[in-house]
């Protein structure tokens, strides 16, 4: 195998590398479309549990929803009244369906951890769950992009790596060839 042929052979192979593996794929090898990624920042979650009871709220800006389980079998505790209160603060909750309230905070939380605590009342059950919210920076949710980019920028300069060793042998062998043709014109008849 000559030094082109295995530069063109590497070329080529980076390029098949950068396709999607759909490209590549035949008739009987299409595994339907890929789930959907998660896009934008995941909304502050916090979870308080108890031998009884799981509580999961998720923060949007003021409003939080939250949902309320039976710790045993993850089902919706029906019936129940919720009492929350966040970093020393009673928030109003409202009940929206079995398991699920909603509570909107006067006043947005600070960053930092704060302490949850929920009283819940279900039949003859009652009980305290404690827990807390964990409020990052936005500034923090840019991490995977910059990855992304990270990865890209990789690949772009292997491809051009491999462009510009391709272009070398290219001029070398034509300077060579452009040599042998001069080379033998020399000693030609008179």
């Amino acid at each position: 195998m000559t030094i082109s042929s295995a530069f063109s052979t590497l070329g080529l192979a980076l390029l098949l590398g950068l396709l999607p593996p759909t490209a590549l794929a035949g008739d009987g090898h299409d595994h339907g479309d890929a789930p959907a990624a998660a896009t934008g920042t995941a909304l502050p979650r916090f979870a308080a549990t108890s031998d009884l009871f799981e509580l999961v709220g998720v923060l949007d800006g003021q409003k939080i929803a939250l949902y309320l389980d039976h710790a045993g079998d993850n089902s919706p505790v029906k019936d129940a009244r919720l009492e929350l209160d966040i970093a020393g603060t009673s928030v109003p909750v409202t009940r929206v369906a079995e398991g699920e309230f909603q509570a909107t905070l006067a006043a947005p939380l600070a960053e930092g951890v704060s302490p949850v605590t929920a009283t819940v009342a279900a039949g003859n059950e009652t009980d305290l769950l404690a827990g807390e919210i964990d409020l990052h920076p936005a500034a923090h949710t840019d991490a995977a992009p910059a990855g992304l980019a990270r990865r890209t920028a990789l690949i772009a300069g292997a491809v051009a790596a491999v462009l510009l060793a391709l272009v070398a042998v290219w001029g070398l062998r034509r300077g060579r060839t452009a040599r042998i043709g001069n080379n033998q014109r020399v000693g030609g008849a008179a």
